[in-house]
């Protein structure tokens, strides 16, 4: 098994398809789908174009769909919802699934929709995910982070850090013979310097900054939190991601 880290989606190589892609967008898209997931709702269908977004969930009963627009962090008008993982409860989310377009993480789903197996992780559903690449061994990954409209973002490349680390760990090979690309030491080295202070380094990110400007406090402590749901959403048909049990 060979792991490459991709900063964001354009970065990754345009004529080759890996076995494995990992898409992340810690704060907050990747959030926010496998919380969705984990209370209950019934898939995650993600669109880069909100118009394309309106049109198919057009023909969705409107009692089974819920639709989150996000551009530049705050929710887009007329949307049911932004991209906070805090407004996905139990009670809005069970049994209906969510058409979803963001800044950045949709646009990630969307580049490696071609994988054989499309994952989505983030920080709270990252053991849950090195388990899955582990039973399966996939002969190559990718583990994509999302960025910030085509720039490196702390927190996706720290998460994408704490996939591999794991996974290395777990495996007990040596780091040279699995590593596919300079930027998996990279990711790795940055978890590993604030692994017991993500909130910390969500501070420090530019991404971090502009939610606390738009006063998502809560949002960010709650994406800092790791290993805390069992969810592991993967994608049924392009574009469209269900949890699989």
């Amino acid at each position: 098994m060979k792991l490459f880290v991709y900063h964001t989606p354009e970065l990754t190589p345009i004529d080759l398809v890996p076995e494995c892609a990992i898409a992340v967008d810690v704060l907050r898209a990747t959030t926010t789908m496998a919380t969705v997931l984990a209370v209950g709702g019934e898939a995650v269908q993600v669109f880069s174009d909100l118009e394309q977004l309106m049109a198919v969930s057009e023909k969705y009963s409107p009692q089974k769909r819920l639709r989150a627009g996000e551009r530049g962090g705050s929710k887009v008008p007329g949307f049911d919802l932004g991209n906070s993982p805090l407004d996905c409860t139990p009670e809005l989310v069970k049994g209906r699934r969510l058409f979803i377009s963001t800044t950045n993480g949709t646009r990630a789903l969307q580049r490696i929709q071609d994988a054989k197996v499309v994952l989505a992780a983030a920080f709270v559903n990252r053991a849950t995910v090195v388990r899955y690449v582990l039973e399966k061994q996939p002969e190559t990954v990718w583990i994509v982070g999302s960025g910030w409209e085509g720039s490196f973002s702390l927190e996706d490349t720290a998460c994408a850090g704490a996939i591999a680390h794991s996974i290395l760990q777990q495996t007990n090979l040596p780091p040279d013979e699995q590593a596919g690309n300079d930027e998996v030491f990279g990711a790795i080295a940055l978890y590993s310097q604030w692994q017991d202070n993500l909130l910390g380094l969500f501070h420090h990110a530019s991404h971090g900054k502009r939610l606390l400007r738009l006063n998502c406090h809560e949002d960010l402590k709650y994406c800092s939190q790791t290993d805390i749901l069992d969810v592991l959403p993967i994608q049924q048909e392009p574009g469209v991601l269900i949890n699989q049990k």
